[in-house]
């Protein structure tokens, strides 16, 4: 595992239970600025191997970026943690951003 794909782990499971950060700003933490791709690629490939709270992470507008059943899913175990989600998937940064 690269030092860069480690800092992105750390700062994915850093999320709590009840707030959602971005991919870009999961990417900013761990130091990458122009991240937010790498951020995406080490959820698809590592988030079920490191028990990651991929349904935590959204796009920087507040919306989640999955469609049909992964919508679904996300928008279901957001609000099981207490997060407002609009039926369209969207979730107020403000609010619930970390």
């Amino acid at each position: 595992m690269t030092d860069s794909t480690r800092k992105i782990i750390e700062q994915i499971l850093a999320v709590p239970k009840g707030r959602v950060s971005s991919y870009r700003n999961i990417a900013l933490k761990a130091g990458f600025p122009n991240g937010a791709r790498q951020t995406v690629r080490v959820l698809h490939s590592m988030s079920e191997k490191h028990s990651m709270p991929w349904h935590r992470i959204i796009r920087s507008n507040g919306s989640i970026a999955l469609t049909d059943e992964g919508k679904a899913l996300q928008i279901t175990l957001l609000r099981g943690e207490g997060v407002k989600v609009s039926d369209d998937g969207r979730i107020d940064m403000n609010k619930f951003g970390f």
